[in-house]
């Protein structure tokens, strides 16, 4: 999962990315020649004390780029990135396929009910709180994989119950949202845990380390355009868990990384 931030403000690529029609295409051409098989575009920040914006605005963002992309004739799964349900509603109807709420529905309660009427994958984050105040709810009381485990089945029942088919649910434990570095660092090591606890059971996971700021403090890079190396070593090890979708910004490099991560783990090779 390619990531395509249009936004000013996101911590690593903000302002990079434009839905200028001229660029766009360009862009998203490039990293689907580089190994993208989906592309995650986000019009809203959820960087941490991120400032938010009107729904309005996300979806001018968003929405036109999905567009525009389905008009060039870009075929691959679009996932939109948003906890609003307008936001994931309009996307939807302009040609995306996935929706990838990094709330898992807790800040928009209309979510599961759009997505359920959709009929669309859907990707459940674990979060606490909001992006702005997400820093300050890293406290678990016991063992964090079996916490963890514990509030995303609660969301995954919650979802179901909305009309959301089991086989539309993705699951992602969210790392850098609501976790330190040394927490980042034992979902990845216990991920096959992870995935065995209770109302988990048979759901795909995508995992996003890309270029995160625990990346960077493991490896001494301050910039996150600089955590390539350590991401990689990340990616390898989220692979090794039994993640299903990466999200990364680096395709190329970690396109790379993935195939050679599934030859080990997976004995999944080219052909």
């Amino acid at each position: 999962m390619a990531i395509l931030n249009l936004t000013p403000d996101s911590f690593s690529d903000g302002g990079k990315h434009s839905s200028d029609p001229s660029t766009l295409f360009q862009t998203v051409s490039q990293m689907i020649q580089n190994g993208a098989d989906i592309i995650d575009i986000g019009g809203q920040s959820t960087r941490p004390n991120a400032e938010e914006i009107s729904p309005e605005e996300e979806i001018n963002r968003v929405v036109p780029a999905i567009k525009q992309l389905r008009e060039s004739g870009v075929k691959i799964p679009i996932s939109v990135d948003t906890y609003r349900s307008q936001v994931a509603r309009e996307a939807i109807l302009a040609g995306a396929d996935i929706i990838n709420d990094v709330s898992s529905g807790m800040l928009d309660s209309k979510m599961f009910s759009v997505a359920a009427e959709l009929d669309v994958p859907i990707i459940l984050m674990h979060m606490r709180g909001t992006p702005k105040t997400m820093n300050s709810l890293a406290t678990y009381d016991g063992d964090l994989i079996e916490i963890l485990g514990r509030e995303l089945s609660v969301r995954v029942a919650e979802a179901t119950r909305a009309g959301i088919r089991r086989w539309n649910i993705i699951l992602d434990p969210g790392l850098g949202f609501a976790k330190n570095a040394a927490q980042n660092i034992e979902i990845m090591r216990r991920m096959k845990d992870l995935r065995l606890q209770p109302g988990l059971g048979g759901i795909p996971w995508l995992l996003g380390p890309s270029r995160k700021r625990f990346v960077g403090s493991i490896t001494g890079e301050s910039a996150p355009e600089e955590r390539t190396w350590g991401t990689a070593g990340a990616v390898a090890a989220c692979i090794q868990g039994g993640a299903d979708i990466i999200r990364v910004h680096d395709v190329a490099e970690m396109t790379k990384v993935v195939k050679m991560s599934d030859a080990v783990w997976r004995r999944v090779f080219p052909e």
